[in-house]
């Protein structure tokens, strides 16, 4: 059984029938609100996109305050066996989440984008391509690619994956970068990155830039 997600939307901007959506996915330890500002910079110029950002299912272990979307063992001293059962349970809950959203919105999956951060690009990564319909994009920030061993086997859609990282990363370490491109481009995935100099565990302005230009150009106008 499913559990709900909590989430906070915003816009569209021009007040109208939304044609788009996208779907930020939050960190580690963190919450939906902690990444619902990014619509901020990009509505204006996004004007027809609704922008949903839910919280995780659980209460950190970590972090009370703050929520995960699956254990992380050499975080919070869980087992990998919980971890990969937080994954899957997860992954159910983001995938109802996401059908939801566009019965809700009355759009197909290619108007839908996701935009995740550290464990949330882990989610994006491993739910999108196992979706039976491709969505528009994903924006995967400071993140990696779980299991890249199952992807051959696991893939059904290849919608097109920007990677952004930055160089100074001590959480998740920019090496996951080109661990992940390689093996997205290896299955076919149209694949970009990109990596912020002098930044750390965070969103920089040019990779913000640059998902703004990577989601105009993949979601309808």
């Amino acid at each position: 059984m499913t559990r709900v997600l909590q989430s906070e939307k915003r816009g569209p901007a021009n007040g109208g029938k939304a044609s788009s959506a996208v779907v930020f996915v939050h960190g580690y330890g963190a919450d939906g609100s902690d990444l619902l500002g990014l619509a901020d910079p990009l509505g204006p110029h996004m004007p027809n996109t609704v922008f949903y950002a839910p919280d995780a299912p659980e209460r950190s272990a970590a972090n009370p305050m703050g929520f995960q979307w699956f254990p992380i063992p050499w975080i919070d001293g869980s087992s990998e066996e919980q971890a990969r059962a937080g994954l899957v349970a997860a992954a159910e809950d983001f995938n109802a989440f996401l059908d939801g959203i566009l019965e809700t919105e009355g759009l197909a999956p290619e108007a839908l984008a996701l935009v995740g951060f550290s464990q949330g690009t882990m989610l994006s990564l491993h739910v999108a391509p196992r979706r039976a319909a491709p969505v528009a994009a994903i924006v995967g920030f400071s993140g990696r690619l779980l299991a890249p061993e199952l992807l051959e086997a696991e893939t059904v859609s290849r919608p097109p994956v920007l990677l952004v990282h930055g160089d100074q990363d001590d959480v998740v370490p920019v090496a996951s970068l080109p661990e992940a491109a390689d093996a997205l481009v290896a299955e076919g995935f149209e694949t970009y990155s990109h990596i912020s100099k002098g930044t750390a565990h965070g969103i920089a302005h040019d990779g913000l830039s640059l998902a703004l230009s990577f989601l105009r150009d993949k979601l309808p106008s």
